[in-house]
């Protein structure tokens, strides 16, 4: 038996403007695991994982993309979809080849026939594009967050009380958290935080500040 509908009412209605303090959002992700089973910890770890700079790559692609939750496989598709065109966004910033340093993840089968794979559909890229061409670092940051939120309420709009449900709303808590440890200097430094995030994600990448 779980604890999906006792989990959910016990938390607040987040909105991307909530500000009661990143502590208050552990606590609340350390009474959902109390509550959670062993399963659905190690899937709650996955989502975690997706937030660690130091372990997003092509492995942990290649793991959610075939895992077996329906929402770990759609929510990071989607966000290897942002990841890929945030490089070649900056790749072409900075004088680069465009699909230096993207993750694609080829089939099996598509490697024996030597065929290149095709780019998942990604509808939100027109959205995701003028946001990245914007000229307001901070706002370009929160964009892209709202981008997230928009798509976490998509996956989830079916899901009331269910473990989808409580998994989108950890990627929600993750974003706050984010925004909570940020200040305004900090959110206006975002585009070398770009750059940074590129360079420690895809490994290899030269950033030279001087192109």
């Amino acid at each position: 038996m779980n604890n999906y509908v006792y989990i959910i009412a016990g938390l607040p209605d987040f909105t991307p403007d909530w500000r009661q303090g990143a502590d208050s959002l552990d606590g609340y992700l350390a009474q959902m695991r109390e509550l959670l089973s062993d399963k659905d910890n190690q899937t709650l770890d996955f989502i975690v994982k997706g937030f660690d700079k130091d372990q997003i790559g092509l492995d942990l692609y290649k793991e959610a993309l075939s895992h077996r939750t329906g929402f770990i496989r759609e929510f990071f598709q989607f966000d290897l979809n942002v990841r890929n065109q945030k490089v070649r966004y900056l790749n072409q910033e900075l004088g680069r080849d465009p699909e230096k340093d993207v993750i694609t993840l080829r089939d099996p089968e598509a490697e024996e026939t030597g065929l290149e794979p095709e780019e998942p559909e990604f509808k939100e890229a027109a959205r995701l594009q003028n946001i990245l061409e914007g000229h307001d670092i901070l706002a370009r940051e929160r964009g892209i967050d709202d981008l997230y939120w928009d798509k976490i309420d998509e996956l989830t709009l079916f899901d009331y009380l269910n473990f989808d449900k409580i998994l989108g709303m950890t990627v929600k808590m993750m974003i706050i958290r984010r925004w909570l440890m940020l200040d305004e200097e900090t959110g206006r430094a975002m585009f070398k935080k770009l750059v940074d995030e590129v360079r420690g994600t895809f490994k290899g990448v030269e950033y030279n500040e001087s192109k």
